[in-house]
Order: structure tokens, then sequence, then C-alpha cells
């Protein structure tokens, strides 16, 4: 039995050490990403059981994704897959403000994730499944892997997750907007940022680049909300990036500003907020305690290069909640 089941991809990362276009780079430092699997580290830092399903190379790379996960104390079900290699993700710094993420994942060992890779029966007795909406813009098997996985969790009255987590090289608004409209319904808790909300209801103009900076209205999120939950959702969470974030939980608006932290990667910021929300509706917090600790895990996440790495430990989340002079003795 474990606290929380996630799957999908996780790649080998690859970071260039020097900033401008990437064609001059000459040194990388490799580690791994993925949605799915921070989550999974995010949850098991904070004192969980997690347990992350999915299919990688039979490479070093997909060595280096089992090894990893399981020493940050991820129960690892990683599936190596002779017949197609680890999906790869390069990452540069064009400018001292801009990262450049370029993925090479079509055919991949993880793309090829399908729903005989999962044990059902561990979904079942889990306490939280969580997916994203990359892993059905992955593949035809993999959008069947999530559709059963959430069935499956929801007939045993486990907690749904979804993140929305919008990959436009995966596939357009349209297309995501038809699967998460049909999905919505089915999940108990869903984090999107305002632009990812409007991909599943029309409220607000529409916004189709999921990128830009969120709004500065403060009506207009919390009519985006009510009509998300509506949906179906129980809990819906929307992320302000460095605006800080809002939760509806049956009916009642809970806001959390954000933690005064210096920016070094923002990629990962995302699924840290999942991972600390989560973590804390696993620990029976309240609203409040949750929305502070995503904020907290998601300012974390974003101190330092990696998508994972600077994630929190229970030990670390008070050292952004109370003043300090830089120095921790």
């Amino acid at each position: 039995m474990t606290d929380l089941v996630t799957f999908g991809e996780t790649m080998a990362l690859f970071a260039a050490r020097r900033t401008g276009p990437l064609r001059f780079a000459r040194d990388f430092d490799l580690g791994l990403g993925g949605a799915e699997s921070n989550v999974a580290i995010g949850v098991a830092r904070l004192g969980h059981s997690v347990t992350w399903i999915g299919r990688v190379g039979a490479d070093e790379f997909g060595d280096l994704i089992r090894a990893t996960l399981a020493g940050e104390g991820v129960d690892v079900r990683a599936i190596p897959d002779p017949g197609a290699p680890t999906g790869l993700m390069i990452k540069g710094r064009r400018t001292a403000d801009l990262i450049d993420v370029r993925y090479y994942r079509k055919d991949s060992a993880g793309s090829r994730l399908s729903a005989a890779d999962l044990d059902l029966e561990l979904i079942r007795s889990a306490r939280v499944l969580h997916v994203s909406a990359i892993t059905p813009a992955l593949s035809a098997s993999a959008r069947e892997a999530v559709d059963q996985a959430i069935a499956a969790a929801r007939a045993a009255g486990v907690l749904v997750s979804l993140d929305v987590n919008y990959r436009r090289a995966l596939w357009t608004p349209e297309e995501a907007g038809a699967w998460l409209r049909e999905t919505v319904g089915q999940v108990d808790v869903l984090f999107a940022t305002e632009a990812e909300g409007r991909l599943i209801t029309d409220v607000g103009a529409p916004q189709m680049d999921v990128g830009a900076a969120p709004q500065t209205g403060r009506e207009e999120p919390v009519e985006l909300a009510k009509e998300l939950a509506a949906r179906g959702p129980r809990h819906v969470l929307v992320k302000f990036g460095a605006k800080g974030a809002m939760e509806l939980t049956h009916g009642v608006v809970h806001r959390a500003e954000p933690f005064a932290v210096t920016e070094v990667d923002p990629v990962g910021a995302g699924d840290a907020f999942a991972a600390g929300w989560l973590a804390d509706w696993l620990a029976g917090a309240g609203p409040d305690q949750r929305l502070s600790t995503a904020c907290a895990a998601g300012a974390f996440a974003v101190t330092s290069q990696g998508d994972w790495e600077s994630l929190p430990r229970r030990a670390d989340l008070d050292l952004l909640r109370r003043p300090a002079d830089g120095v921790s003795r």
C-alpha cells in the first residue's frame, strides 16, 4: 500500500552550463526530469510513501532514472524497454532571464506507456492518484493508460489529482481542451494556471498562450475557479506564478501570497506546488496550510538549477516562514 501513485515519462536532462545559444554550449550537467517524477520526489521528501510507474529505455539513462528516484525514497516501477530509448530533455539559458527547453521524446520508451504497464490493484489501494495532462498527449496508448487509471481510482474512492501542465509541443490547445473537458469531471483535484484553466472553460478572454503572465484582476480568477469546480473537481488550485495562488474548496476561496526568493530556474515550480499541496492533504492539513506549503515548495524549486533538486523536506519549510539574515547556523 502506498500513499500516492503517479506515472508518466521521465527523461534524461542535459542542462547547459553557459548562457547563450545552445550551439555554443560545450559543457552540460546530466540529470533527469519529468512532471510526475518531480511530484513523486516532492511528496516523498515531505514524508509520504510514493510509487512512480513508467517506461524507460534499456540504457544508461534509464538506469540513471531508476537509481535516482529510488535514492529519493520513491518506489520505482520502471519498465525497461529494449525497443525504444529513454527520452531526452535539453535545457539552455538563452539569456539570463530566458530558459530554452527542448524535448526529444518522439517514439521514446516513455511514450510507449500503456494500460498494461499499470498496477491497477496498487492504484485502487492508494490514497491519491496523481496524473498530468502531459501523459495523454504522448500517444494513444498513454492516453488509454491515464483514462483507465482514473476510472480504477475513482471506482475505488481514491482521490484523483490532475495537473493540466499544458505542453504546446505535444498537442494543440483544441486537442488538449477536448480531452480536459472530457476528463475534468472525473477528478477531485485540479491544478492549473489561469491560461490553462481557459483551455477547459471560456470564462474570461480566450488565452491560448499558456505561458503568458497571470492576470492582475482578483475577481476573474475566482469566476474561473468556480466554473472549473462546477465541472466536477472538489478542489481547484489556480496558480499565479510569482504572484501566489488560490484554492477553491466547497465554494470557499483561500489565497496565498508568494514567498520572496531569488529565482534561478523556474522549471518544475508547478510540480513542486502540486507536491506540497498533495503532501499536506495526505497529512490532513486544512486549505490555508495546504496552500502555504504548496507555495513554499514552489518557491524552493526555483532557487537552484534542476527540475527537482531544491524540493524541500519538512524541516526546510520554516526557513521561508521566519525572518532570517541570510545565514542558517
